[in-house]
């Protein structure tokens, strides 16, 4: 989610022989890959994590990439490496989306509930915290690409009886087309039902004032 690269993760790329991820990302960090990229997709992740832990194994030095905070979107990708590769795995994270959005809806952290709807499994229980804590706390919400974007979030809480909030929603953060929409609740809902597609990119996060 539009995750800033640290100094050291930029090192830790450079120095890699080879450095594993999903496509986008790898592409995002092309400039800084001076080692053997190797590109994986949702069906052919197990197969790639697969030949990167051979190499590390075979004795090369590897780094794998991904786009999102470690401890939340991005944690699943990171446990996958972890279990693949038989080697301790070093995690440097970069500055998270979420906290550039935290600044930018000037919703300060102590006072706000974080949900990621970004993974696979079951997200009703997430859900249930952001209908709980609307109104009462700001919330921060990572949408799941595509089926749970802002919009149908929007619904579910106004659904819930919420009463109306404003809300932003931004993308593609510390990126150079990085894009804030300053909207509310009831606009987003609205949006459910006029369009098939969500209007927001799968880089996004919801903020909701309080």
């Amino acid at each position: 989610n539009g995750t800033g690269l640290a100094r050291r993760g930029g090192r830790a790329i450079r120095e890699a022989d080879v450095v594993v991820g999903f496509e986008t990302v790898v592409e995002f960090v092309r400039d800084e890959i001076d080692g053997e990229p190797l590109t994986c997709g949702y069906e052919d992740e197990p197969e790639v994590l697969a030949a990167f832990a051979d190499r590390i194994a075979g004795g090369a030095s590897g780094a794998a990439v991904l786009m999102g905070d470690p401890n939340h979107s991005g944690y699943q990708f990171l446990g996958k490496v972890e279990s693949t590769v038989d080697a301790p795995v070093r995690v440097i994270p970069g500055i998270s989306s979420l906290q550039i959005a935290a600044s930018r809806a000037r919703t300060p952290m102590e006072s706000t509930t974080f949900v990621t709807l970004h993974k696979s499994g079951p997200i009703e229980e997430d859900l249930r915290r952001l209908e709980r804590d609307v109104g009462e706390k700001h919330l921060l919400v990572l949408p799941r690409p595509f089926d749970w974007m802002p919009e149908r979030i929007a619904h579910r809480l106004l659904e819930s009886g919420a009463s109306d909030r404003d809300a932003l929603v931004c993308e593609r953060l510390t990126h150079d087309d990085e894009s804030i929409t300053r909207t509310s609740l009831s606009a987003l809902a609205a949006d459910i039902d006029s369009k098939a597609e969500t209007m927001f990119s799968d880089l996004s996060v919801l903020a909701v004032r309080q």
